[in-house]
């Protein structure tokens, strides 16, 4: 069962958007990598009764892990935001997802691929999508292996806009470091401009690395201090 945010305050929300939006505005960029990182709002504890909340307190965009609760939660406040899903995507599920979103984070296997290119009708205009890359080979990790990388977008009838990681789980953000910038060299190869990778344990070191949408869960909703642990609402 999972426990989600109970009592989620627009003042504490409001104030947490913009102490990390001052903190990526600060950061360094690596050459080519112009602008900061873009926040994105990880919903996955976030009760359905309190996405209304985020939009008051300035949250533009977030993302979904689930299909069913991106659904729900879309049919009821789809005006409110921009909508991008980041959980595990499943062939199954795709047909769920497409209407609701502009960015899928998280392709990672051959069946999801095919099955985007069959269902292509019910995706909403201009959807991209980012291919899920697993840097570290860790045995059960979704990801593409790099050095598949180029086949696999070769295969994809959906515009791929970039790439996304999850780095070895540590509670050092340093740690994080080289998997962040192993993908941005990565996508520089490629040409591509997005890079979703950093959570509320490691977002300032994958800005610093270059990324585009940065997936923001507890570090966002604490109603105290920032989360220095790692970040489960964005998994």
């Amino acid at each position: 069962m999972v426990e989600l945010i109970q009592g989620l305050r627009e003042a504490a929300v409001r104030a947490n958007l913009q102490r990390i939006t001052r903190e990526l505005e600060g950061s360094s960029r690596p050459q080519g990598r112009s602008g900061p990182a873009r926040i994105l709002a990880a919903t996955k504890y976030v009760a359905l009764a309190n996405m209304p909340v985020l939009a008051a307190a300035g949250v533009q965009l977030v993302g979904e892990n689930r299909a069913q609760d991106l659904k729900e939660k879309w049919e009821a406040h789809g005006e409110l935001f921009e909508w991008h899903f980041i959980g595990q995507l499943q062939s199954r599920r795709v047909r769920t997802i497409l209407p609701c979103v502009g960015m899928i984070h998280s392709v990672a296997s051959d069946s999801a691929m095919r099955e985007l290119s069959r269902r292509a009708e019910l995706a909403r205009p201009g959807l991209s999508i980012l291919v899920e890359v697993n840097l570290s080979g860790e045995e059960g990790k979704a990801g593409i292996r790099p050095g598949r990388l180029d086949e696999f977008i070769a295969s994809s009838e959906v515009p791929v806009a970039g790439l996304m990681t999850m780095p070895p789980l540590s509670a050092d953000p340093e740690a994080s470091r080289p998997w962040f910038a192993a993908l941005r060299r990565l996508a520089d190869e490629r040409g591509l401009e997005h890079l979703s990778m950093g959570t509320s344990q490691d977002y300032l070191v994958a800005a610093q690395e270059g990324a585009s949408i940065v997936r923001i869960g507890t570090n966002l909703y604490n109603p105290h201090s920032p989360q220095t642990g790692p970040d489960a609402a964005s998994d």
